[in-house]
């Protein structure tokens, strides 16, 4: 079944065949009219609060997060053509250097004034073994900094966090950033427990930091996204996410799960809810998933 957007019977991504457009090795010009029609927003362009806001919500909700090129085996390109190649041309997913870099560009074509940074992830490790492998943005609007964190996965939120310690609310979902001597973490209510995401100096970072952790995530043998299968799709009401075969769909009815045993059903859920079509899928190996392999 295919995730519609609220009262639709349409599905809310238009699935692609992707043979052809993932030779992206032309260099491509970046168009904000491309992104825009990519994520579905028209409205008037003005560097307003309400504009980053609407941005960045459009954007996470069209543009899914995915690791499937790490485990299929080709590198991931981070700089600004390949990320607009693929997943503006091609209508793919990314992970969050390719999230921040094409979301950064767009805020700049806007009239924003967005910087990037690095973060260590820390949902799952202490911060001693986290190395600085994620990006986020933040902005300055009205006297206060927001962050936004569009390619984080399952749990991000998708209207911007002010750096001031207050809650966000938005849905059932619940944010806010929580300082923490010299560094500021991004905090999710998960299940009712406020969790830390990921903790950050927010100091602005250079491409080539990026460059140097998209290398390391992407190639390093113990790295999640080069032994784990992570996705995740949303519309306004659903969220769709994937962690190797088990399989979790949340609405207001609350979740439902499953397990993929066959790749040929991951191909089918890329196409229902993911908006494309990725046949190299039915031969993909996943480190952790045995029978994958």
């Amino acid at each position: 079944m295919c995730v519609t957007r609220p009262g639709t019977t349409r599905c809310c991504r238009r699935p692609i065949s992707i043979d052809a457009v993932l030779l992206f090795v032309a260099v491509t010009t970046f168009s904000l009219d491309g992104y825009l029609e990519r994520i579905g927003w028209d409205a008037a362009r003005e560097p307003t609060r309400a504009t980053l806001q609407s941005i960045l919500r459009a954007h996470m909700t069209m543009v899914p997060f995915e690791n499937l090129d790490v485990l299929l085996g080709r590198g991931i390109r981070v700089d600004l053509d390949g990320v607009y190649a693929k997943l503006v041309t091609a209508r793919r997913g990314g992970y969050c250097f390719e999230h921040g870099t094409l979301l950064l560009a767009a805020l700049q074509q806007l009239g924003f004034h967005p910087l990037a940074h690095a973060a260590r992830v820390i949902q799952l490790r202490p911060r001693a073994e986290a190395p600085l492998t994620h990006m986020f943005l933040t902005v300055q609007m009205e006297g206060t900094t927001l962050v936004l964190d569009p390619g984080f996965g399952g749990h991000a939120p998708r209207i911007p966090v002010p750096l001031t310690g207050d809650e966000v609310r938005d849905g059932n979902d619940v944010h806010r950033m929580v300082q923490h001597g010299r560094e500021w973490a991004l905090e999710a209510r998960i299940d009712g427990v406020p969790t830390a995401l990921w903790s950050s100096s927010v100091e602005p970072a250079e491409p080539v930091d990026f460059v140097m952790a998209n290398h390391f995530v992407s190639t390093f043998p113990e790295s999640p996204f080069v032994t784990r299968l992570m996705l995740r799709a949303m519309t306004q009401t659903v969220r769709v996410s994937m962690m190797n075969q088990d399989v979790t769909v949340r609405d207001a009815s609350g979740q439902q799960k499953r397990v993929i045993t066959d790749r040929a059903d991951l191909r089918r859920l890329l196409i229902d809810h993911f908006g494309f079509d990725l046949p190299e899928v039915e031969q993909l190996r996943v480190p952790s998933v045995p029978q994958w392999t």
